[in-house]
């Protein structure tokens, strides 16, 4: 059967089975998770889909059945990046969808603070406004000189600094955040939720376990967006 074929018919089996959402904060592996399912047959939401539709906006619009009603979406079975960790967002997958998944990888906070500086070269990554919701940098946000009459335009401006002065509210927030997401599971599900370190040895047979299939246990996914 032809490639092509065959990724149009995974991608139809795909509406009637169960959406698996990998939540991890941006820089933890999201890239690398959607690479591992791709390579072991899923279909994958990437990042490069979710910006085609504007899921993310639709996110921050809060018209998430836009997302939902979206053919990409229904055709896909594995989401990774944005909106999927966006703030609660998990909250609302867990809800409408209650046969998914879900996996949250995480990693030194340090770590992680060093590769969302690197990323944008000592600026925010994104779209301001939208980062400035995400990081609790309103006030900083509105008192800057941007163009405050289309707030939710979608373009990438990188316009906020980020720099070693963030550190300590970066990390705060990255560390509270994973702590919220992993008492919301323990109360309510904690079956759906698969925990692991980026730096995890054995991170991929577990999400392979968890899901249910079996990976190589010399199995090795890495991407890299910023290249």
């Amino acid at each position: 059967m032809p490639n092509k074929l065959i990724h149009y018919s995974r991608r139809l089996l795909s509406v009637f089975k169960p959406k698996i959402f990998c939540i991890s904060f941006q820089r933890t592996g999201t890239t690398s998770v959607g690479v591992f399912f791709h390579e072991h047959g899923y279909t994958v939401g990437t990042y490069g889909t979710s910006r085609k539709n504007d899921w993310t906006y639709s996110w921050f619009k809060g018209d998430y059945e836009k997302i939902f009603r979206s053919f990409d979406f229904k055709s896909r079975q594995v989401f990774e990046d944005d909106p999927w960790w966006c703030l609660n967002f998990y909250k609302v997958l867990f809800h409408r969808f209650p046969n998914s998944k879900f996996i949250l990888l995480e990693r030194d906070s340090d770590k992680w603070f060093d590769s969302m500086v690197k990323h944008s070269k000592g600026k925010t990554l994104g779209n301001a406004y939208r980062h400035s919701k995400l990081y609790r940098r309103e006030h900083e946000f509105y008192a800057s000189n941007f163009d405050i009459d289309n707030l939710y335009k979608t373009n990438i401006d990188n316009r906020l600094p980020l720099d070693e002065s963030h550190r300590e509210h970066y990390k705060s927030l990255y560390e509270l955040r994973i702590r919220e997401v992993k008492e919301f599971f323990e109360q309510f599900g904690a079956e759906r939720l698969i925990c692991s370190t980026l730096e995890s040895p054995n991170k991929w047979t577990d999400i392979g376990t968890f899901i249910g299939f079996k990976v190589s246990p010399d199995y090795e996914a890495h991407a890299n967006k910023s290249k």
